[in-house]
C-alpha cells in the first residue's frame, strides 16, 4: 500500500512538473510579440519603409520576441518580385526571420508566376484574408 502511494506522488509530481514546464512554454509564447505589416502600393518608398519599421521592431523588441510578417498583395506584389528595387534588403529581411508574404490571388489575377518572385519568399492564397486571420489571433497589424 505504502509502495502504491508513493508511486502515485511521484507521478503528480511528475505530471506537476510538466505541467509547469507547458506553462512556462505557453507563457513564453504569450510574451511574444507579434505584427503584421500590409504593403500594397507600388511605391519602393513605402517597401522600404515596411521594411525599415520591420528591422526597428526587432531592435527595440529583440529578434527573438518578435514574429513579423510583411504580406504583399495588389500593386505591392511588385516589392516581392526578383527584380524589386529592395531586392538586396529582401535577403536581409529574411535572413533576420521577417516573413514575407505574397498573395496568391494578385499572383493570379496579374499573370505572375512564382518563378517570377524573389526566392525564399512564402505564398498565402489570399493576402487581405491572411492579414483577417493573423489580427483576429491577436497580431498587430500596421499599414506603413
Amino acid at each position: 500500500m505504502k509502495q502504491a502511494l508513493a508511486i502515485a506522488a511521484l507521478a503528480a509530481i511528475s505530471l506537476g512538473g510538466l505541467q509547469g514546464c507547458a506553462t512556462t512554454q505557453a507563457s513564453a509564447q504569450a510574451e511574444q510579440k507579434k505584427v503584421v505589416f500590409q504593403v500594397s502600393d507600388a511605391d519602393p518608398q513605402k517597401w522600404n519603409l515596411a521594411l525599415n519599421n520591420a528591422a526597428n521592431v526587432q531592435q527595440e523588441l529583440g529578434k527573438d520576441k518578435v514574429r513579423i510578417e510583411i504580406v504583399a498583395y495588389g500593386p505591392g506584389l511588385s516589392m516581392l518580385k526578383s527584380d524589386s528595387k529592395v531586392a538586396a534588403r529582401l535577403a536581409k529581411a529574411l535572413d533576420d526571420n521577417v516573413g514575407l508574404l505574397a498573395c496568391e490571388n494578385t499572383m493570379k489575377n496579374t499573370h505572375t508566376s512564382k518563378d517570377d518572385m524573389y526566392g525564399g519568399i512564402s505564398y498565402v492564397p489570399a493576402g487581405v484574408v491572411h492579414i483577417m486571420e493573423r489580427q483576429r489571433e491577436g497580431w498587430a497589424y500596421v499599414r506603413p
